[in-house]
């Protein structure tokens, strides 16, 4: 048991009590899988290692953000976080500006050029994937929200889990 729960290993014999692997199982693994390839490739074209381009996907989405809001939003330490943006300066993926009303503290500001090649990189994924949704009628498309939704749900509630 381990904090108040009983921990459950999968033998040999587990595993094959496990769900046959259906279609929709296999490519929901596919895409966990190419998802996990594709940001490897993205951070050798970037040149950034994977806490480094977490960092980045965070300031190219949300615009500059302060190293406490970096570290915050990688579960890092301040200290941590620090190291992040030194390297994303070094390597000219960011630069650290003065914050408007407090020039005291500094933001974070994603480089226009690394942001630009980033989307170079994501758009024809992005686009593909759009293409394909309005190929959905309007009832495949609930179904399919409906279906991923729930999926969220599932790992979503497996993190809480685990947290507790």
């Amino acid at each position: 048991m381990q904090d108040g729960r009983r921990t459950q290993r999968l033998s040999p014999a587990g595993l094959r009590r496990l769900p046959p692997p259906a279609p929709i199982l296999s490519s929901l693994r596919e895409i966990v899988r190419l998802s996990t390839e594709f940001e490897r490739h993205l951070g050798r074209v970037l040149a950034v290692n994977a806490t480094d381009l977490a960092a980045m996907e965070h300031l190219i989405e949300s615009g500059p953000l302060t190293p406490s809001d970096i570290a915050r939003r990688l579960h890092l330490s301040t200290a941590a976080a620090t190291l992040v943006v030194d390297r994303l300066e070094a390597s000219g993926h960011a630069e650290r500006r003065p914050f408007e009303g407090d020039r005291r503290k500094v933001v974070v500001v994603p480089n226009m050029a690394s942001t630009q090649r980033t989307a170079d990189e994501l758009l024809p994924v992005v686009r593909g994937v759009a293409a394909l949704l309005t190929e959905l009628t309007p009832e495949d498309s609930a179904a399919v929200e409906r279906f991923l939704g729930d999926v969220v749900r599932v790992y979503r509630d497996a993190l809480e889990a685990g947290e507790r």
